[in-house]
């Protein structure tokens, strides 16, 4: 009997491993996901390898658990997202939780006392100790429960306009250890209101993780726990303040969701004086911003697009928003996770108006299917060692603090639509240099420095948190970096209560110390400046002026790329497109308000993703303003026999013989697929569910155009040569 019992442990020990490593292996395979509030529907079977379920209210006729089931039913791996400062916690505002039924109290005011919600009965919170624990009881405790393993917070968002409710001044007190101010007396009041917005958010996601890694471990499960977030540029343009970078030093912390999109990229910003949209360059900043924040840890980062967005606009609108920021995020060749969509419902059975009429229709077919033949790449597409077109190692410095000296305004001082930042970056994005961004925060990973020759800074619109950082940017100078330093340091914030002007620091500017750091005076001049290896450069000009002022970015630009020629012995390479190439897909991009107004050509044997009708061309002219994104036939494998290159569904049981092909397609009812099939010859039989099909066949690509209507259950597609 003992034995038969030691027998029985042995093996459900074994099982647990078992399911443990799975877990992990799992974990790894998941490539692409989505978000969803709603059971499985067979209109929006997206095919991606996750879907993250939102929320856990149920609903009538359908339990939390139910809609998590439903989606594993049908092969989906599950995860869950909820927002963490923001959601349906009714059970908390409204006391069901804890009998206390003055939760609402919590959620964050304007000075005029207005609450600032999401909507009814969902306020925007200020997270206090009991809702750190209502989150770990009542929500994150049941998704753990129910099986799931991959935990999503998201958005953890503090409106810079808030800060005057009851809870915020309890916090206020607690943290700085004397009553609370209004924050729009001072600038330090501003500086000091914000700061603690950004602590809040990461003490309660620190908190509200760690419960979860606990929880988890008690259960023998591993839980992964992310951050969808929008990017730094993103909430500092919309006044939110967020713990971003911080959270990626966090052990609780697995990775991130970079939530950028249309409705994020499309912000207007100034460049040659000009206020506008710029969708395209808005999102390569934004990704790039994302990527640099976890890089130097090798946290996972899903970047994420929207085929439509938030604010209502046409289909042709949708579309052609979604090709610029779909193509940015793909110039960033060291990430290949995404978030493919959210909200797929809202995307598939949602109305919106036909370009040039009052008219709302669900989506066009046409797009629809442009749409999945763009996110089946993301289940194929893999890193690359290949870069970027253009001149790299030229980086700006980012600080979380840029979230803190937004709004309001004092002293007459402004920087209008984020400027000093653009001011930054766009004169050399604009000449088509791959700008970097460099976190300060992330200044003590030696890798953060990797590869950089040129660093450009600035304390017009951010302060730095610590002084160590003074530290790792001097040392980087010393071994032979060139630090360009831009501004006049005028701006309020100067002075704000902060290291380097209490505890014996008396410094009027954190600049000061770092120029007393690397052997300057405190207030060097226009000039350049040697420090060890290095050299520092000093512009005393506000870099908002760069881009408000039409032309004054010339002597900026011309001041950087002097600096990178002299270290490197190169010049900057200037111009007015973007490329990468990762595997068979090409990627390219082209600006207006550049070097130059003509388009980029390519020639070779490409399919055209951006079309949906997957047209094989030998020459692609991409204009000024637009993006391609291009399926490079001259780099398919000589070994590959048949294979289905692209299409607007996913594959599955692929089976290759002598003289035939099979497979079975997947995507949601009601859309069509169209796609380009490889062949050794011109086909003579196909059949589409055991009915002949034509399909139309090109030599030149020995490609076989197929299309027919989607089905969730899968269409059997077999071809015979």
């Amino acid at each position: 009997m003992n034995n038969i019992r030691l027998l029985l442990v042995s093996c459900f020990l074994l099982i647990c491993c078992h399911s443990i490593n799975a877990q992990k292996v799992k974990e790894r395979e998941t490539k692409t996901v989505f978000q969803t509030a709603d059971p499985w529907k067979p209109e929006t079977d997206v095919r991606a390898d996750a879907a993250i379920v939102y929320g856990t209210s149920d609903r009538p006729g359908v339990t939390f658990e139910q809609r998590v089931q439903s989606w594993k039913d049908k092969g989906y791996q599950t995860q869950f997202m909820t927002g963490v400062a923001w959601g349906n916690y009714q059970d908390y505002f409204l006391g069901k939780w804890d009998g206390i039924n003055d939760h609402l109290k919590e959620g964050q005011r304007d000075r005029n006392g207005n609450e600032i919600a999401h909507g009814h009965l969902v306020p925007y919170i200020v997270p206090t100790e009991s809702f750190i624990r209502y989150m770990q009881e009542m929500q994150i405790k049941r998704v753990i429960d129910a099986g799931i393993t991959s935990i999503f917070l998201e958005e953890p968002e503090f409106w810079m306009r808030g800060g005057y409710s009851e809870a915020f001044k309890s916090e206020w007190q607690k943290y700085y250890d004397f009553p609370w101010r209004d924050q729009q007396e001072s600038p330090e009041n501003t500086y000091l209101s914000n700061k603690l917005k950004y602590h809040l958010y990461y003490k309660a996601l620190d908190k509200i993780f760690s419960y979860a890694k606990e929880y988890g471990k008690s259960k023998g499960l591993d839980i992964k726990c992310y951050v969808p977030t929008h990017s730094l540029i993103n909430y500092t343009s919309w006044q939110i303040v967020s713990p971003e970078a911080s959270l990626a030093s966090l052990d609780c912390v697995d990775g991130y969701i970079a939530q950028v999109w249309t409705g994020t990229a499309r912000e207007s910003n100034f460049y040659d004086g000009v206020r506008k949209e710029r969708v395209f360059e808005n999102a390569f900043l934004e990704y790039g911003c994302m990527k640099s924040m976890t890089a130097p840890l090798k946290r996972k980062m899903y970047f994420l697009t929207d085929p439509i967005e938030d604010f209502p606009r046409d289909w042709q609108d949708f579309k052609r928003n979604y090709q610029a920021t779909f193509s940015a995020q793909l110039m960033y060749p060291m990430i290949d996770t995404y978030e493919v969509m959210p909200w797929p419902d809202r995307i598939y059975l949602g109305l919106y108006q036909v370009a040039g009429t009052d008219r709302k229709e669900r989506i066009p077919r046409s797009y629809s299917t442009q749409m999945q033949i763009m996110i089946n790449t993301l289940n194929d597409i893999r890193t690359s060692e290949k870069k970027i077109s253009g001149t790299h190692g030229i980086g700006v410095l980012m600080a979380n603090s840029l979230m803190f000296q937004r709004f309001p305004t004092h002293d007459g001082y402004d920087d209008p639509q984020f400027s000093s930042f653009y001011g930054q970056t766009f004169p050399l994005l604009k000449r088509g240099v791959p700008v970097e961004l460099v976190h300060i925060e992330n200044t003590p990973f030696k890798e953060t420095f990797k590869g950089l020759e040129v660093l450009v800074m600035s304390y017009s619109n951010m302060k730095p948190m610590t002084p160590e950082y003074h530290t790792y940017l001097a040392d980087w100078v010393k071994k032979g970096g060139v630090l360009v330093y831009c501004g006049e340091d005028i701006d309020p914030y100067q002075s704000v209560l902060e290291w380097w002007n209490i505890e014996g620091n008396h410094y009027k500017s954190p600049s000061e110390h770092l120029f007393e750091r690397m052997n300057l005076s405190q207030n060097p001049t226009d000039g350049t400046y040697r420090y060890g290896k290095g050299r520092v450069i000093v512009m005393r000009e506000d870099p908002k002026h760069f881009v408000l002022k039409a032309g004054n970015d010339r002597k900026y630009f011309e001041t950087i790329s002097s600096a990178y020629q002299k270290k490197t012995g190169k010049a900057i390479e200037t111009k007015n497109s973007f490329l990468v190439e990762r595997g068979v897909y090409t990627i390219a991009a082209v600006m207006d308000e550049s070097v130059s107004n003509e388009p980029l050509t390519l020639s070779g044997l490409y399919i055209d993703l951006f079309d949906k009708d997957l047209p094989i061309l030998t020459k692609k002219q991409i204009q000024p303003g637009e993006q391609g994104y291009l399926y490079d036939l001259n780099k398919v494998s000589g070994k590959v026999k048949a294979k289905v290159l692209c299409g607007a569904s996913r594959i599955y049981e692929e089976k290759v013989g002598k003289q035939n092909y099979s497979f079975v397609a997947k995507s949601p009812l009601e859309t069509t697929n169209v796609s380009r099939v490889l062949l050794p010859g011109k086909p003579k039989t196909v059949k589409v569910n055991g009915k002949s099909e034509q399909g139309e066949w090109d030599e030149t690509s020995k490609t076989l155009l197929l299309s027919f209507e989607n089905d969730p259950n899968g269409v059997n597609v077999s071809i015979e040569w």
